[in-house]
């Protein structure tokens, strides 16, 4: 019996050792484990021994003192706090409610972790009463027109308060802005108005291009009309002149042939040409006065001592002029 007790014995501390050895297993993985850190590129680790800082470590295989040494990790890539609305209150004093975004990133790892405990509650912080400052000094009507300023504004102030950091801030963008409802109702009347204003120059616009295009168009059919007529009648003057000189020039061979035959006539058959012209005009019924040929050679003596006589009156009035100039 007492053999029994002792193999129970002997069998109870062989498990109590064996449980030993299995928890020792375990705390020996974990402090190996905890011993052992695989730091990524984009994360940096802040090792503290004992509760001094010791050093930033990675990135890659990280080695720390089990109990004795502790990591924090920080992230160097760049992130975004979103900023929810906050109300203030313009030059005008008009409320608006504003929200904008924040992107920073961290440029040294062991500032951000002894110079700030809580940087991105701090950096909305400032953000905050910076806004509110700025859009205090702005117009409720200029207060949409001025976003870059109020965005280079809070990026400025909050890198150089973030900057002692070891936190860089990249940018700082507005996301919305909020005036009260009748000023919205407001701005949307007005813009409704000036699309209106715009619609109506547009149309006078194109009223007048539309104008200027007819009197164009008009002005140039003038030209071509007055340019073909000119063509036309400069066309006409030179058909004109074309047929003058054939008109011309077939009354030159019609003379010129009329003097050729005439030149072949004698005496005779012109006095035969005279007597059958004068008696085609006696068969007409009307009264005739017929004055021979002959008529007219009887009549020139009568010419010739009219003409003597002129002459003479003329010469005896010069004379007396004369006489009259030289007494």
């Amino acid at each position: 019996m007492i053999y029994n007790w002792l193999a129970l014995v002997a069998l109870q501390v062989s498990a109590l050792f064996l449980v030993l050895g299995i928890f020792l297993i375990l705390i020996i993985i974990a402090l190996i484990a905890s011993a052992i850190r695989v730091v990524p590129e984009y994360q940096r680790l802040v090792v503290f021994r004992l509760g001094r800082l010791h050093g930033v470590k990675g990135p890659g295989l990280v080695l720390l003192i089990p109990v004795i040494d502790r990591g924090i990790r920080v992230d160097l890539r760049e992130r975004v706090i979103n900023v929810p609305h906050q109300t203030c209150i313009t030059e005008d004093n008009a409320p608006v409610d504003i929200d904008f975004l924040i992107y920073y990133k961290v440029v040294d790892a062991e500032r951000s972790v002894l110079a700030v405990r809580n940087f991105e509650q701090a950096a909305v912080g400032i953000a905050t009463t910076t806004l509110r400052a700025v859009v205090g000094d702005i117009e409720l009507d200029d207060l949409l027109a001025k976003r870059e300023h109020i965005n280079q504004t809070l990026r400025t102030k909050l890198d150089e308060v973030t900057e002692r950091w070891g936190v860089k801030v990249t940018n700082v963008e507005i996301r919305e802005i909020l005036p009260p409802r009748d000023v919205q109702e407001a701005m949307i009347k007005q813009m409704a108005a000036e699309r209106m204003r715009r619609a109506m120059v547009t149309e006078a616009e194109g009223k007048r291009e539309a104008a200027i295009k007819v009197a164009e168009g008009e002005k140039q059919a003038t030209i071509l009309r007055a340019e073909g007529e000119k063509q036309a009648a400069i066309l006409r003057a030179e058909g004109d002149r074309q047929a003058a000189i054939l008109r011309a020039e077939g009354y030159s061979v019609a003379l010129e042939k009329i003097f050729n035959i005439a030149q072949q006539l004698d005496v005779n058959t012109m006095t035969l040409q005279y007597f059958d012209t004068l008696r085609r005009m006696a068969e007409s019924p009307a009264t005739k006065i017929v004055l021979p040929l002959e008529f007219t050679q009887l009549l020139a003596p009568v010419r010739e001592l009219a003409s003597r006589m002129g002459s003479g009156s003329h010469r005896s009035r010069h004379e007396h002029r004369h006489e009259r100039k030289s007494e």
